[in-house]
């Protein structure tokens, strides 16, 4: 099958660019998120042995990473930021696994359709530009009967919660503080509620869409 593509956006992203040195510091604290094995014990429940499984903007490859190592999965990840393909590449040399990191635009998926079993996008899907075209291409590029889980912040989440949630990450005074601050000028901002998202879904072909909140974030179950 032949690649699907659309018009591209002058900029695929809210906000500053993830390169350089920013994103090196976000790798860094990354690093301390333990989410990455529930997430991918997520994986192992839902996709079967051999399955093809996605990650829409990895970052620096944690996740992709952890999905890989349970050796079930041929895993591709795809991130806007140039370094953090760069790193996330670096990343999965030194854990010893293989994972096809590529440099891409979530709107605009480089992949024919009907290629991955699982698509999963964490922490990453409200700063996207066109967040329906977005929805609307993870769904092209599912197989028949495939599934995509979105996690994200809900934007109703109060800041207490997400105090709460920043104090359990254990990070030092300094990075405490500027988390404190990204939540809340920048991230919460930008998060969507539960019933922003499903609008958004309805206007394109997934046949099913479940959302499961928590405290400050939600889960959100595609099914094409």
């Amino acid at each position: 099958m032949t690649t699907t593509t659309h018009p591209k956006t002058t900029k695929a992203y809210k906000g500053m660019a993830m390169e350089g040195s920013i994103a090196r510091w976000y790798a860094k604290t990354a690093r301390r998120d333990a989410e990455f094995k529930t997430l991918a014990a997520k994986v192992k429940e839902t996709v079967p042995a051999g399955g093809y499984v996605l990650e829409v903007a990895p970052g620096p490859g944690f996740l992709s990473i952890e999905i890989a190592q349970l050796g079930k999965y041929h895993v591709t990840g795809l991130d806007i930021s140039k370094t953090f393909v760069e790193i996330a590449q670096a990343n999965a040399r030194e854990a010893n696994v293989s994972v096809d990191f590529r440099q891409g635009n979530a709107s605009d998926l480089p992949f024919a359709n009907d290629t991955f079993d699982f698509i999963i996008c964490t922490a990453a899907f409200k700063n996207f530009t066109q967040p329906v075209q977005a929805i609307a291409e993870m769904q092209r590029v599912l197989k028949p009967g495939g599934r995509a889980l979105i996690v994200d912040l809900r934007r109703d989440a109060s800041r207490a919660e997400v105090y709460r949630m920043v104090a359990d990450m254990h990070l030092s005074w300094w990075n405490t503080l500027f988390t404190r601050w990204a939540f809340r000028f920048m991230l919460l901002k930008n998060a969507y509620t539960p019933e922003e998202i499903r609008k958004m879904v309805a206007q394109t072909p997934f046949k099913q869409c479940e959302i499961r909140t928590d405290q400050i974030g939600m889960e959100i179950w595609l099914t094409k």
